[in-house]
């Protein structure tokens, strides 16, 4: 036999392409997150994760199977091929999904279009796949070097998605995304040996597409600055979309506004009262989050007496009780309830509102016609998560007002994509009821929906659950709901319920006014301590039939807390596959085939994966009978390497999506899910990649990368102990105090996360290097598999089970390392 030629290197070019490409990747990732939000439900935004990483993994598996054609001596040239190709078929891919309605519908069509969509989107991945796997498997002595590249690439797209959203639309950063990998391309090719003329070949067309992808990202950054943007969302949630007034995008939301400024139109209300005036009209716009999620901008000239409807709506029935009133409103939309504080002349209003996006349209760019709020001596507005803004407040409140706060959108880190919410947890009710001034009263507005009201009966089990933990023995007595009933046909909405909730019991004079206004304003009191209007309402209003009438709800109404922040999930996951189950909400029954869709989804990945470890032995095995007996031996030894990678896979994705969902609730922003959380927990992954590559040979490396390994686990179970305690310890402190909270608990785990994988693939390189491709897309089909596995955990058993998950698969990779053979 020939002696084997001597081992190619990775020269600095290579390492930058690396960079690069993972760079474009994530970016590009991130950017699917958010366009699916938008194009089509927050929940199908979650496949954005496993369309990334199926595609990865395929491309991986493609390099395994393809020996013949994936030399080591051209390496560098198909480096650079692949990072092109990446390029072009992002634009294409991204316009394809434009171009293609999505439909639900039971029908073929609708069927075709969702996977043409799907398939379309993953093209780019496999180029990526095959270029990032080559790079993790070709170079065998720098192997620990270009792992921590490529999670320094990832780490600067998810830093990247922000500013860039920010500065242009989602198209124009797609446009900038696919730029890079051009720009990869470029630099890979530079690297390749030979003569120079075999390199310009590659050079010159690689950057000229370079320049022509740069030159249309800034062409089309200016275009989207007008408004006239043509790579814009035209098929939007299966419907045609016209050119708004405004569109304005960031990491976690895609918001427009729509409509005339100078029509009168009857006044939009979510639970308005039958008895409003037939002839009451106002001017309105309508502002949504991603075409969905709505709120109004209603004309203000500064008389009250204009926006006098806003008197008849449920949802403001507490200043009836709290006349003179500081008030809080979470969430501000359009101005609405900060509006209705004013119509109420209350003392004070401050308005808490996390898209500082709506803030700039309401108060700047439609300031004229909003009325200019911000000018209001009474009014202030704050850009901020509002629970750990009111959980700073050294002042008390009279009011805090959440009226329909929904997180019907996906962020772009991809962990909000099952609208985990802080707002309506036991944890966060408490820091509300703890804020509240003597006789206060917070007070929250949900859909009611017909005879099942969902939605309202967990707003009761959170206000019984609340006040029992804070030492209530009776919690029906602190609390009323109040039902607006506007009508409509039979199975249609039926309304909004508002609850008032206090620290105190309320009053026979509360009362009394109560049902004044409720029974003049033609609305139903509900519940209340003298009144309950079924017998759920009852159970879980006395506080001793509380697990009763939990237990015995087909939808699981039990209180939120912060391990378990999914209110809007009411669909038990017994109930997962139960179509009829799915359609029990009405108006928001997408929450519950969310649901569904992410059981249909686990079912979906589990096949692929176990498929990506299976297929390729039974075509490898083929290939051997038909040639060379010797050309695939590595598999004989290959269960403990396949059983490492697999775990690392499953472990790194159930820590890091459990911590992004922990730790965003505890910063108290969505951005900081990527701006802090992934960027830390991949910086740091790519610092402990880094530091394996001074491991040396032999039984040394085995006895060093088995103490690393067992650290790494260690160090999960201590940091899994302690970072409940200190989120809730410093969950009142300052955004920054917060901020490095977190990242002292993410840099040590993520640090010795990142350790795993140059070990393994050192070992596996050294072992049975024909597999190593091969165990790299096993990597990432089990990561594809997880990323789906740690949501469903999450919805239940809680994101601290999804953790411990993660810990377990590290030590299962803890003793695959102990199985693997030892060095000669």
């Amino acid at each position: 036999m020939m002696p084997d030629p001597a081992p190619v290197r990775a020269g600095a070019r290579t390492f930058a392409g690396l960079f690069l490409v993972t760079l474009a990747t994530l970016t590009y990732q991130l950017l699917l997150t958010r366009t699916f939000s938008v194009t089509m439900y927050y929940h199908f935004a979650f496949v954005a994760i496993s369309v990334t990483m199926f595609g990865m993994a395929v491309g991986a598996l493609a390099v395994f199977l393809r020996p013949a054609v994936f030399v080591p001596e051209q390496v560098h040239r198909h480096l650079a091929i692949g990072s092109v190709l990446f390029a072009a078929t992002i634009v294409l891919s991204y316009l394809t999904h434009l171009a293609i309605p999505f439909l639900i519908e039971p029908s073929l069509v609708s069927v075709y279009a969702i996977a043409l969509t799907y398939t379309a989107l993953s093209i780019p991945f496999i180029f990526s796949g095959v270029v990032v796997s080559l790079a993790l498997t070709r170079f065998p002595a720098q192997v620990s070097a270009l792992y921590a590249a490529d999670l320094a690439g990832a780490a600067l797209g998810c830093l990247a998605v922000g500013p860039a959203l920010r500065l242009a639309d989602a198209p124009t950063a797609v446009l900038a995304a696919a730029a890079t990998a051009a720009v990869a391309a470029v630099v890979f090719a530079g690297d390749m040996a030979g003569v120079s003329s075999r390199r310009g070949r590659l050079v010159m067309p690689f950057a000229s597409l370079s320049v022509l992808l740069i030159a249309l990202t800034l062409a089309h950054a200016a275009a989207a600055r007008h408004n006239a943007a043509w790579m814009r969302l035209v098929w939007v949630k299966g419907q045609y979309e016209a050119r708004p007034l405004v569109e304005r995008w960031n990491s976690f939301s895609r918001i427009r506004v729509i409509g005339n400024p100078e029509r009168l139109v009857k006044p939009s209300g979510w639970g308005l009262s039958t008895a409003l005036p037939a002839d009451r009209t106002a001017r309105e716009l309508h502002l949504d989050i991603d075409s969905y999620a709505g709120t109004e901008l209603t004309a203000y000239k500064g008389d009250p007496a204009d926006v006098e409807h806003l008197k008849y709506d449920v949802t403001n029935i507490v200043h009836y009780l709290r006349p003179a009133s500081r008030v809080i409103v979470v969430g501000t939309g359009g101005g609405r309830d900060v509006l209705s504080a004013l119509a109420f002349d209350q003392k004070a209003v401050t308005g808490v509102e996390i898209n500082d996006g709506i803030l700039d349209l309401v108060n700047r760019r439609f300031g004229d016609f909003t009325g200019h709020l911000d000018r209001d001596p009474r009014v202030r507005f704050v850009n901020d998560e509002a629970r750990s803004f009111i959980a700073r407040l050294n002042d008390k409140a009279d009011i805090i007002q959440i009226s329909l706060i929904d997180t019907w959108a996906a962020t772009a880190s991809g962990a909000f994509v099952l609208t985990e919410n802080s707002l309506y947890t036991v944890d966060a009710w408490r820091i509300f009821l703890d804020h509240l001034a003597p006789r206060g009263i917070l007070t929250v507005s949900r859909w009611y929906y017909a005879d099942r009201p969902g939605e309202v009966y967990r707003l009761a089990t959170l206000a019984s659950t609340t006040l029992m933990q804070m030492g209530v023995t009776r919690p029906g007595n602190h609390y009323a709901i109040v039902r607006a009933r506007p009508g409509g046909s039979v199975g249609a909405p039926d309304g909004v319920g508002t609850m008032l909730v206090s620290r105190d019991p309320l009053s026979s004079h509360d009362l009394d006014v109560l049902e004044a206004e409720a029974s003049r304003l033609n609305f139903e009191v509900v519940q209340s301590p003298r009144h309950s209007v079924d017998d759920t309402f009852a159970a879980i209003a006395s506080g001793d039939r509380l697990r009763e009438a939990i237990a015995g709800n087909p939808l699981n109404i039990s209180a939120p807390t912060d391990d378990t922040p999914f209110f809007f999930h009411m669909l038990r996951l017994r109930d997962v596959f139960n179509t009829a189950r799915w359609h029990d909400q009405g108006i928001v029954r997408f929450n519950m085939t969310a649901v569904g869709v992410l059981g249909v989804l686990l079912v979906t990945v589990t096949v692929l994966t176990v498929l990506c470890i299976v297929l390729p032995l039974i075509l490898s095995a083929r290939a051997s009978r038909r040639s060379d007996p010797a050309a695939h031996t590595g598999l004989a030894g290959a269960a403990p390497h396949v059983l490492f990678f697999a775990a690392i896979g499953f472990g790194f994705m159930l820590i890091e999506i459990s911590q992004v969902q922990r730790l965003t609730i505890f910063l108290g922003h969505p951005v900081y899910s990527l701006s802090v959380v992934l960027f830390s927990l991949l910086l740091s992954s790519g610092a402990g990649s880094l530091s394996t590559a001074a491991l040396s040979e032999g039984g040394e490396h085995r006895r060093s990368a088995l103490v690393r390994i067992g650290l790494l686990a260690l160090v999960l179970v201590g940091f899994g102990a302690i970072t409940p305690a200190a989120v809730h310890h410093y969950e009142s402190a300052s955004t920054t105090v917060r901020i490095a909270i977190a990242v002292a608990i993410l840099l040590p785990i993520g640090f010795f996360m990142g350790m795993a994988f140059p070990i393994g693939m050192r070992r596996a390189l050294r072992e049975a290097p024909s597999i190593a491709p091969w165990l790299w897309g096993v990597n990432g089909a089990a990561s594809v598999c997880a990323s789906v596995l740690a949501v469903v955990i999450a919805l239940g058993a809680g994101i601290s089970a999804a953790f411990w998950a993660g810990t377990a698969c590290y030590v299962i990779a803890l003793f695959a390392l102990t199985t693997t053979k030892r060095a000669e």
